[in-house]
C-alpha cells in the first residue's frame, strides 16, 4: 500500500512538471504574440529584404525575358493542327508580322501544354466587316482546351452578352464592352489560374480567369464553372496542364505577339 502510494505522489508530480512547462510555453508564445503587436518604433522593423525578386527585361516588342513566345511573327513552331495533331498549323502568317485563320483549316493549338498562365495577345477583326452578331469576326481562345475567352468583332455589333468579345464563353458577361473599331488592334492580357482536383477526380476549386482588354479591367477574378460548352452545362472531369487553341470560326481573325508566362 504504502508503495502504491509513493507511485501514485509520483505521477501526480510528474503530470503537474508537465502542466507548468505546458502553461510556461503557452505564456512565451502569448508573449511573443504581444511582441508582435506592438507598433513599430523603427521603419527597418517592418522591411523584408528575403526573397529579393528577380529582375526579368523586355524585349523590342515590350515581351517579358522569362516569357514563353507562342507567336513572333516570324513562324507557327510552336503550334499545330487540332484537327490532325502533330501536323503543321495551316494559318497564314502575313508580310506585316501577324497571322490569320484560313477558313475551313480548323483550329490551331500549342505543341506545349501549360497550367495556370499569364497571356498576352493581341488580334483584329477582318478588314471587311461581313455578317453580324456571332458571325462576325468570330475566333476564340480556349485555355486548356477546355475554357474559352471570346474573341469577336464587338465594336457596334450586338449579341449575347455571355458570348460577345471577352466574355467567358455563355457564363461570364464583361464588365465593358471595350472594343476598338475593326481597323484597329486589340490586346488580350489574361491571368489564368487553373481548377484543382482532387485523387478521386472531385474539383476542389475553380479555376479563374482576369480579363484585361485594350488596358480595362473587363472579368475581375471571375469564376470558371467548367467547359465553357455551345450547347449544355459545364462540365467538370479532372485534368491536368494542356494546350491553348485559337478558333477557326470561318472568319479571318488576325493575331500577332502571343507570349506566356507560367504562374
Amino acid at each position: 500500500m504504502k508503495k502504491l502510494s509513493i507511485l501514485i505522489i509520483a505521477a501526480i508530480m510528474v503530470t503537474a512538471c508537465g502542466q507548468t512547462q505546458t502553461k510556461e510555453e503557452k505564456q512565451e508564445e502569448t508573449a511573443k504574440v504581444e511582441e508582435q503587436k506592438q507598433e513599430p518604433t523603427k521603419p527597418e522593423e517592418t522591411e523584408v529584404w528575403e526573397p529579393e525578386p528577380a529582375p526579368i527585361s523586355f524585349n523590342a516588342n515590350n515581351v517579358p525575358s522569362d516569357a514563353v513566345v507562342l507567336f513572333d511573327g516570324t513562324s507557327l513552331d510552336a503550334w499545330e493542327s487540332s484537327k490532325s495533331p502533330g501536323e503543321a498549323a495551316g494559318w497564314i502568317i502575313n508580310d506585316d508580322g501577324s497571322m490569320s485563320v484560313k477558313p475551313g483549316t480548323g483550329d490551331i493549338q500549342t505543341k506545349a501544354k501549360f497550367g495556370s498562365i499569364q497571356l498576352h495577345l493581341e488580334w483584329k477583326a477582318p478588314a471587311v466587316i461581313e455578317g453580324e452578331g456571332q458571325g462576325r469576326g468570330n475566333s476564340g481562345v480556349f485555355f486548356q482546351n477546355r475554357y474559352e475567352v471570346q474573341i469577336l468583332d464587338s465594336y457596334q455589333n450586338r449579341t449575347y452578352s455571355n458570348g460577345q468579345a471577352t466574355s467567358v464563353y455563355k457564363q461570364h458577361i464583361p464588365l465593358v464592352n471595350a472594343t476598338k473599331p475593326n481597323t484597329e488592334w486589340q490586346t488580350y492580357d489574361i491571368i489564368f489560374h487553373e481548377p484543382e482536383f482532387d485523387a478521386e477526380g472531385n474539383k476542389t476549386r475553380s479555376g479563374t480567369f482576369t480579363v484585361i482588354h485594350n488596358g480595362v479591367l473587363v472579368q475581375d477574378h471571375v469564376e470558371i464553372q467548367g467547359t465553357t460548352e455551345y450547347i449544355g452545362w459545364p462540365k467538370n472531369a479532372a485534368h491536368g496542364k494542356d494546350i491553348i487553341k485559337l478558333q477557326d470560326h470561318s472568319n479571318p481573325v488576325s493575331y500577332r505577339n502571343i507570349w506566356v508566362r507560367e504562374l
